[in-house]
């Protein structure tokens, strides 16, 4: 009996793994998810004929329910929070026409959503374009980065989602005063250390350290130029170094007519004298695109004495 139970033992442990390995995987897999490349209607029940329920944007998350033909088209029932752009939402199901939803097991899904999310952002920059275009791009490059997390664009479209809620949050800022929220930002720097994409968040994450206002006092623009000249010394590979470097000089030349305005010579020219050793790194170290022309042209007006900020008070 015992010689029995060993030989059969073997076989047993692995239709017994086999079984759990394929439970675990269908629990980890879970339901799925997609999204919608168009605008589209959703409606009580598949076909066009339905009562239609509400309108569904470009790049909305979607969780697919169930699978359906009318009208000669495949249709998807799908779950997804009434408003996509709330952290907390009640959930609203409907059938959408399947064409224009794409899913994970999209071929080539990653680089549609993206270039749909690229359609879009074109758009929010155009004038006269679509009416929340910028929005629409927002969600399509996040889903990008949550519906093919392998994908070489990930990094990239999670970053520029990033960037657009920045943006907008700053435009809400000038109006509201509304804090802006850097978890967005944050998240790309910890999920793709290294990369452009983070050195790119960490710049954006500057405009939480500037001034509204610099009202003619030296503080602020002495605590920007800082800011600028640390985040080009800690990333100096970054897309933004030059520019960096550049408003650290910017500042600083500010800063020599601040300085002159208030008749304190000698920390006027100190300024001076940083400014022009910050424009000459510039183009010593960045001597392709606009920056060194741009440096050379403030080294010009720090050497003439042409103001820079405010007015020249001879």
């Amino acid at each position: 009996m015992v010689r029995h139970w060993k030989k059969l033992e073997l076989p047993l442990l692995l239709v017994l793994a086999l079984t759990a390995a394929l439970a675990a995987g269908a629990y980890a897999a879970g339901p799925e998810r997609a999204t919608l490349i168009r605008e589209a209607s959703l409606y009580a029940s598949a076909g066009s004929n339905g009562q239609r329920l509400s309108q569904v944007g470009r790049g909305s998350g979607l969780t697919i329910l169930e699978r359906g033909n009318a009208d000669g088209q495949p249709w998807v029932k799908v779950s997804m929070a009434a408003d996509q752009d709330a952290e907390v939402s009640r959930e609203v199901t409907g059938w959408l026409p399947a064409k224009a939803v794409v899913t994970g097991a999209t071929a080539n899904g990653d680089q549609v959503i993206f270039g749909q999310a690229v359609d879009s952002e074109r758009q929010a920059e155009e004038r006269g374009g679509r009416k929340g275009a910028a929005e629409d791009a927002l969600r399509l490059y996040s889903r990008v980065a949550e519906l093919f997390p392998g994908s070489p664009l990930a990094a990239e479209a999670m970053w520029r989602a990033a960037d657009i809620r920045w943006q907008l949050a700053k435009t809400a800022f000038v109006r509201t005063a509304k804090p802006m929220e850097q978890k967005y930002l944050l998240a790309v720097i910890a999920k793709f250390p290294q990369s452009k994409q983070a050195e790119l968040a960490a710049y954006d994450l500057l405009d939480g350290q500037m001034c509204q206002e610099w009202r003619g006092q030296a503080e602020c623009p002495q605590k920007e130029s800082a800011v600028y000249e640390q985040y080009a010394r800690e990333h100096p590979q970054s897309p933004k170094a030059a520019e960096a470097l550049y408003n650290a000089a910017w500042r600083q030349a500010s800063l020599t007519d601040i300085y002159r305005i208030e008749n304190d010579v000698a920390k006027s020219e100190a300024a001076r004298k940083k400014a022009t050793a910050l424009a000459q790194q510039i183009a010593g170290q960045y001597p392709q695109g606009d920056w060194k022309p741009r440096a050379l042209d403030l080294i010009y007006k720090l050497e003439k004495k042409i103001p820079i900020y405010g007015v020249l008070i001879e």
